[in-house]
């Protein structure tokens, strides 16, 4: 069918060592699935039933740039690994979770923390804080067939040389294959879903300037300028 005005440009991220790109569908984001991040952000680090939020498509960045956002003055940086799926439906068993993921990749989950500390306060939702344009940067995709499966390794961020964030996979409360079971009992997942699954404690403020190197063992490290 035709469309009446022209149709938007699907998003398409990089993948390590191909000239082909792996085109998103949906993005769900983890919240507090890190215990020292969900202590210094104030809450019980307990394990407590995971709670997700969506990022837009094109939310998503690979360009290396993150323009300052307007109406905030204290945006923060939070590092996290981002698990791209092949396939997906609803109702996947923990078990046979990792048979839907095609890679891994390093990701930022930008955030005005001055607006989503409001909409905490009101009891609305945090898309203004989470999902404005660019909000998303991403590094290339590492294909699980080459990475294998990442339940462990260091993730970590600095700004301007300084160490910010550090961490380990082994310290998510909700590892990757229940990520996907509990996410699938809520939406049918798809081909192109990709999956921010939770931020280490230190997250922080960037100003316009800023160099943030973000990494995670096995996989292309992130570098981001703050424009």
């Amino acid at each position: 069918m035709s469309t009446v005005i022209p149709a938007p440009f699907p998003t398409i991220l990089p993948v390590s060592e191909s000239q082909k790109g792996f085109p998103v569908r949906r993005v769900y984001c983890v919240g507090r699935n890190y215990a020292a991040h969900a202590v210094e952000m104030g809450h019980d680090p307990n394990r407590e039933a995971p709670f997700f939020f969506q990022k837009n498509p094109d939310n998503l960045d690979p360009s290396g740039e993150f323009p300052y956002p307007p109406l905030s003055s204290d945006v923060h940086h939070e590092v996290e690994l981002a698990v791209v799926l092949k396939s997906g439906k609803r109702s996947i068993p923990a078990a046979n979770a990792l048979e839907h993921v095609y890679g891994y990749a390093v990701a930022l989950d930008m955030t005005r923390r001055d607006l989503q500390a409001e909409a905490k306060k009101a009891g609305r939702p945090w898309e203004a804080a989470k999902a404005f344009e660019r909000s998303a940067p991403i590094g290339r995709i590492m294909p699980a067939a080459d990475s294998g499966f990442l339940d462990q390794g260091r993730i970590a961020l600095s700004v301007n040389g300084e160490l910010r964030q550090e961490g380990d996979l082994n310290q998510l409360i909700w590892k990757i294959p229940e990520i996907i079971a509990k996410l699938s009992e809520l939406f049918q997942l798809g081909a192109g879903d990709v999956i921010l699954t939770g931020t280490p404690a230190g997250v922080g403020s960037v100003q316009r300037g800023d160099l943030l190197l973000a990494t995670i063992d096995g996989l292309p490290e992130l570098t981001v300028r703050v424009i």
